[in-house]
């Protein structure tokens, strides 16, 4: 692949890229490339966790990354997940894992790290401790959004490490590029900030789309604050799919999902289309009687928004068939919590466990 090509995957998968100039030079420089992603394992997993996080990893390990995916189990520890058990927390980092192998996404292509075995490191808590002097509690205060919390909310003393370690972590791993969500990008701002002084680099930052969740979307301007309220949210199950929803889910949640008529902005199922099926699937085909104009085959996105626009698609049918593409695609997750014995007592077990903010 030439370097533009390597470079335009990267930027399908950036909503945000920062900096773009650094990131070409360093796509130049010839050297082994890392990027990073990490998650905090609790409760289910969502579409956008699974199935839109395993096309962004292709793509990036396409475009000639190795790629580090780390399971924050220290960090959800922190952040007072399952009331801070690590031993549930680690089984929901299994559970993730299970996912996304169900999803195609290949271990020889990713590396799953475990934040449990980078603390028992020193070298790693002489980074956390550089990042902390090297900030006030006001700037570590500031980048609460990663965690899920507000500016105002009073964080415990291990809320306020989170950030460090998160920090850290990029450092540690000697990730070039910091592929996380854009509700993550102000600790990735931090460390850009702070990398030099501390010897490190400034890690260029790759900040991916937050899909949607399925609900009327909240008034004002396009902000990354009003991105992060409009997200799926696992704390409202009607909001998201899950990996493992039956189709009687799915049917359910998408049918009364939020779609007005040739509106395409803010709307979560022209998301599902745009970020999710047309990137699995070549074509979609719509059903419908031929008094309402018969069948339809749509070869791309933009000719769906061509149409949506136009009001020759209503909602109703286009949420039959994303209905249809959507479980097909997660079809295979659910048949192999089904039908594999380790998957299903994960699933079993993350199910039993009570989940806490």
């Amino acid at each position: 692949m030439t370097i533009d090509d390597r470079l335009k995957l990267i930027k399908e998968v950036g909503e945000e890229i920062i900096q773009e100039d650094e990131l070409k030079k360093l796509l130049e420089s010839g050297e082994e490339l890392i990027a990073y992603d990490g998650f905090e394992p609790s409760g289910n997993i969502h579409i956008a966790q699974g199935l839109l996080r395993a096309i962004n990893i292709g793509k990036i390990v396409k475009a000639g990354f190795k790629f580090k995916m780390l399971i924050a189990d220290w960090h959800a520890a922190a952040n007072n997940k399952y009331g801070g058990n690590l031993d549930k927390i680690h089984v929901a980092g299994e559970y993730f894992k299970e996912v996304w192998k169900a999803c195609g996404l290949k271990e020889e292509n990713v590396e799953f790290i475990w934040a449990s075995n980078l603390v028992k490191d020193p070298e790693y808590w002489k980074i956390v401790l550089n990042v902390a002097r090297a900030n006030t509690v006001a700037r570590i205060t500031r980048t609460s959004q990663i965690m899920g919390r507000s500016e105002s909310e009073s964080l415990s003393a291990a809320q306020i490490l989170y950030p460090c370690m998160q920090a850290a972590d990029i450092f540690y791993l000697k990730a070039d590029v910091t592929q996380l969500g854009m509700d993550q990008r102000k600790v990735n701002v931090l460390a850009r900030e702070i990398g030099e002084k501390l010897v490190f680099w400034k890690p260029i930052i790759v900040s991916h789309h937050m899909l949607m969740g399925l609900e009327k979307p909240p008034e004002g301007e396009n902000t990354v604050e009003k991105a992060i309220a409009m997200k799926m949210s696992k704390s409202r199950p009607d909001s998201a799919i899950f990996m493992t929803d039956t189709e009687a889910d799915i049917k359910r949640k998408i049918s009364k999902a939020y779609c007005p008529e040739k509106i395409i902005d803010e709307n979560p199922v022209m998301e599902y289309c745009k970020y999710i099926i047309f990137e699995k699937f070549d074509f979609i085909e719509i059903k419908r009687p031929e008094k309402f104009g018969g069948d339809l085959k749509i070869n791309s996105y933009n000719e769906l928004v061509e149409i949506y626009f136009k009001g020759d698609l209503h909602p109703m049918d286009l949420k039959t068939a994303v209905t249809y593409y959507i479980n097909e695609l997660i079809k295979p997750v659910r048949e192999h919590f089904e039908n594999n014995k380790h998957a299903k007592e994960l699933k079993e077990k993350l199910l039993s466990y009570q989940v806490t903010r």
